[in-house]
């Protein structure tokens, strides 16, 4: 007769996960939690799916963040982040203005499409009218030194005779995040409508060809 308690023994012990410190933890928390809210809003996101996504435990998250708002809005803080000190790590003051300014756009239209949780995430809160947004001063920080950054390259091309004088840098900005991922929030429905994959990489490398020229031909001197 088999001995159960030595049969149980011989089995191999499954091993231990790694301690993780808490900055690992509160990595590990964030990355679920952006695909969480970014899949389901945050109506719709649950804290259990995100303990069970980042391997963590419901006193974890709260102890890390205090609440499913708070851990929200750290997430909208992580996404918008990232995109900001994308943005200011670009070699872009050296170059020709024009150049310089066609280059941010190169950078945010990629962006975009390489982190389409981020477009979900904007798209959500502006549902929501920016209600959870406003409560962070941080992203407000993060955000100005890019309009600064857009300035300076307008300031220049302006001095040199080269870009057009009377281009407000905010509404520059946000009309290239505009061309950056308005067929991105909109991919099915434009889809849908027109009978067209606009997802298709053909057809994003030739939208943005189209948009990089009619921003080259916006900000150019007449």
């Amino acid at each position: 007769m088999t001995n159960p308690i030595a049969d149980l023994d011989a089995q191999p012990k499954p091993r231990r996960r790694p301690r993780r410190s808490a900055e690992q933890n509160r990595t590990e928390i964030l990355r679920a939690a952006t695909i969480e809210f970014a899949t389901h809003g945050y109506a719709g996101a649950r804290i259990t799916r995100i303990v069970k996504k980042s391997g963590s435990n419901p006193r974890m998250i709260y102890e890390q963040f205090g609440s499913k708002s708070a851990l929200y809005v750290a997430t909208l803080e992580s996404a918008l982040g990232a995109l900001r000190a994308e943005e200011l790590a670009l070699e872009v003051m050296h170059l020709d203005p024009l150049e310089g300014l066609l280059k941010l756009f190169d950078f945010m239209n990629g962006h975009f499409e390489r982190n389409g949780h981020l477009v979900s995430l904007l798209r959500s809160e502006n549902m929501m009218k920016a209600r959870y947004m406003k409560k962070s001063p941080r992203i407000h920080e993060i955000s100005s030194p890019v309009v600064s950054m857009t300035e300076r390259l307008l300031a220049r091309g302006v001095a040199e005779g080269r870009l057009a004088a009377d281009i407000d840098p905010l509404r520059l900005y946000v009309m290239i995040a505009a061309l950056s991922q308005f067929h991105l929030a909109n991919a099915h429905t434009l889809s849908s409508m027109f009978k067209t994959d606009v997802t298709a990489p053909e057809w994003r490398a030739l939208r943005r060809a189209d948009a990089r020229k009619m921003l080259a031909a916006y900000l150019e001197r007449a």
